[in-house]
């Protein structure tokens, strides 16, 4: 294959800019990021990376389970391809010229993925359309359902993307190519599983290539580029989760070091607030200690949150934590029921959450809980326990979802044994803001809505505080700030009179 015809062009599928054309994920995907580094470092290929979820300066997103806002325009946006946002996107297909799309798929955003795939195939049916990431790990072959779709990678996919794109360079076979689901003759081929990357430090920083490979680099706010991941694989097993379907259950860990150094480059960026995005920050204590350490040593003055377990939580760790500059805290409590706590496999209580919040809060870290209703197994009176729990719980804000049963999971198959899923499950339905969201064996769907309503009416109620606040602690900053450039003035105005 000639050299001008090695362009690949990752694709990050449209889903907030579907409820409004304002509403963008405005940050910079990290999972394309990754594969782009390796691909820029280890091929002849020629790469962009494209979100098509991304516009400038974009608004506030607000997809309310209160009023459904946006719902009745996502989907029509499903249906009508005619929408600004397709337009756009097959004008970039068509100026790249790429001879890979290579597409990222969640559940959600599946019905967009297809919709891309056939773009591709209309504007070159040449072109070799590639998807990876969650949904195709967790369902498999079942991509492929899809014409448009050429190849399916399950797991994680950068050493993967390496193989590939040099088997069509070089124009070989994907027979000894682990890691993907492909069509030949005819036939569906699944080869191996891909053993997962035992080096994470050997994977190369997604900001440092960000420059030359994101489309619209600059339109990007700099906190597009806060992510980081620390770990990958999560030990727990939530009834609920499909993370080991791409990490696996067993964590991997990146270097204390290797983490500082892609901080102080994020910091070089302009950067002062960092996301640890990992399932679960940590894992255990003597990795918390060791990365705060050397956070606190190399990176003074850094801010960063994570995502914690309840059951790392005790006073010394989250003094470290502080001390390493942890400014908020995400814990996941999903319910107030300690029965729905254990059907779930949380491996914690109610009151264990509520003194793992409380010994947060007490050491000045701002706190989101994270809960989650309409489990299968939900009563009544489990929802008034998580309402209660909510009442009573120390927090900041709350981060609220709909169960919502993602293909391949454990919960899938239970709720498709249970007859509350058949055939005509349409994935692209369903996420955790979605009104379409009811999956209870015990409850009406009309008594759900009416009592769920209650909760949600409590945190939006939580959310708005939390949000006037953080407006109100900025706007007497910036009065500070303005007020003291005025005295400051004032005085080299003197010191200039005087002579001084």
């Amino acid at each position: 294959m000639k050299r001008e015809q090695l362009r690949i062009l990752l694709i990050e599928p449209p889903f907030y800019r579907l409820f409004k054309d304002t509403y963008s994920s405005g940050w910079y995907p990290l999972s394309l990021g990754y594969l782009a580094a390796m691909i820029m470092k280890k091929t002849n290929w020629n790469v962009k990376v494209y979100n098509a979820d991304f516009v400038p300066r974009s608004e506030k997103i607000k997809i309310s389970y209160l009023t459904s806002t946006g719902f009745d325009k996502y989907l029509n946006s499903l249906q009508d391809l005619s929408r600004p946002v397709w337009k756009e996107i097959k004008s970039i297909i068509s100026m790249y010229k790429p001879t890979v799309v290579g597409i990222s798929a969640k559940s959600p955003n599946f019905a967009s993925v297809c919709i891309l795939a056939k773009f591709s195939k209309e504007i070159d049916k040449k072109i070799i359309v590639i998807v990876g990431g969650p949904h195709p790990s967790s369902v498999g072959s079942e991509v492929l359902q899809s014409p448009d779709i050429d190849i399916c990678v399950k797991g994680e996919g950068e050493n993967t993307i390496i193989e590939l794109l040099n088997a069509i360079e070089t124009q070989k076979k994907f027979d000894d190519i682990k890691g993907i689901i492909y069509r030949k003759n005819s036939h569906v081929i699944e080869n191996p599983p891909r053993e997962f990357i035992k080096n994470l430090d050997s994977l190369y920083f997604p900001h440092e290539s960000a420059p030359k490979v994101l489309i619209d680099y600059n339109q990007y706010p700099i906190q597009a580029f806060s992510y980081i991941m620390a770990t990958r694989g999560c030990h727990y097993n939530c009834f609920f989760c499909g993370s080991h379907k791409i990490w696996s259950r067993k964590v991997r860990f990146r270097s204390p070091v290797n983490i500082v150094r892609e901080i102080k480059g994020l910091q070089k960026k302009g950067l002062k607030l960092v996301r640890f995005i990992d399932d679960t920050f940590g894992v255990n204590r003597q990795y918390i200690n060791d990365l705060c350490s050397t956070i606190k040593k190399y990176c003074p003055g850094l801010k960063w949150s994570c995502l914690f377990h309840v059951r790392l939580v005790d006073s010394q760790t989250i003094s470290l934590m502080k001390e390493a500059g942890c400014c908020s805290i995400e814990i996941g409590i999903e319910s107030g029921n300690n029965e729905i706590l254990n059907v779930m496999r949380k491996c914690i209580t109610i009151e264990e959450a509520l003194s793992a919040c409380s010994i947060i809060k007490n050491h000045g870290i701002d706190v989101y809980a994270d809960f989650m209703v309409g489990f299968p197994q939900e009563t009544e009176d489990t929802l008034s326990d998580t309402l209660a729990a909510m009442r009573k719980i120390q927090c900041d804000r709350f981060i609220y979802s709909i169960f919502t049963p993602y293909p391949g999971t454990e919960a899938f198959t239970y709720l498709r044994e249970n007859g509350l899923i058949n055939d005509t499950y349409d994935s692209s339905l369903h996420f955790h803001q979605s009104p379409a969201n009811y999956f209870c064996i015990n409850i009406t769907p009309e008594r759900f809505r009416m009592l769920v309503s209650k909760i949600e009416k409590i945190v939006d109620r939580k959310n708005r505080i939390y949000t006037m606040k953080q407006i109100f602690s900025l706007n007497t900053i910036m009065r500070g700030i303005q007020e003291q450039g005025v005295k400051n003035s004032l005085i080299r105005g003197i010191r200039l009179f005087v002579g001084k």
